[in-house]
């Protein structure tokens, strides 16, 4: 598969609100303190753990894996450039979160259990794993056609991954996250055109200057929904 570079650059993904609302999603789950140890898998830029290690100064920086370096990454983590499985089978690390924040479905199915087995061993007593994705159902993205078509496609995808997860899991919550999104239509045009989502990569350009024409017929200069997200929450 392509690299997806763009879902965390100057998108509302990106925004001190969006950054905000999820701290509060994660303390509401998590009990933070200057010991507690965190794995993000699929960090992007490291927005998220670069909030938390500003707010509650941990004496073990987060650890960022992502199989891409971007060069705005942030400076207050520690990041690795790495496959999330090589790591977690050579790591001596133990951690109290393990966050995999819409990376799963990047991961092939086979390797899911591997990765969900490998992370269990890697808590720490009471440690968690969160795992993020977008809801398979009612789910409010704005799209063109064609963009509809192989989000659907990766959405039923997603739903055979849960339930490998569900089954590697013998115990663990489900519930969901919420952020309200009010975008300017210029500049979600203009995440399209850098293909912020998994389901745009393999577009041809061609494909993208005709959803783009399909995108400005179709919503207002201003853009309003619900980007929705569910969460599988394991405790050791």
């Amino acid at each position: 598969m392509k690299s997806l570079k763009n879902w965390d650059n100057k998108t509302w993904l990106a925004s001190k609100k969006y950054i905000a609302h999820f701290h509060k999603y994660l303390k509401s789950r998590v009990n933070f303190n200057k010991k507690t140890n965190i794995l993000d898998i699929g960090c992007g830029r490291a927005n998220i753990i670069s909030f938390l290690q500003n707010k509650y100064k941990f004496t073990k920086r987060p650890v960022g894996l992502d199989v891409i370096k971007n060069k705005s990454i942030k400076k207050n983590i520690t990041f690795i450039k790495k496959d999330a499985i090589k790591y977690l089978q050579l790591t001596s690390n133990k951690f109290d979160l393990i966050l995999i924040k819409q990376t799963i479905h990047f991961f092939n199915i086979k390797d899911i259990n591997k990765l969900l087995n490998l992370a269990k061993k890697k808590l720490n007593r009471k440690g968690k794993i969160i795992i993020l994705f977008l809801k398979t159902n009612k789910n409010e993205f704005p799209y063109f056609n064609r963009m509809k078509v192989e989000l659907n496609k990766s959405l039923q995808r997603d739903k055979v991954l849960i339930k490998i997860i569900e089954k590697n899991f013998s115990k663990y919550k489900k519930d969901n996250f919420v952020f309200k999104v009010s975008i300017l239509k210029k500049t979600y045009i203009r995440m399209i055109k850098k293909r912020f989502i998994s389901c745009l990569l393999n577009f041809s350009k061609e494909e993208i200057k005709s959803g783009l024409q399909e995108i400005d017929l179709k919503y207002a200069k201003k853009i309003k929904f619900s980007d929705k997200l569910c969460s599988i929450i394991y405790q050791a």
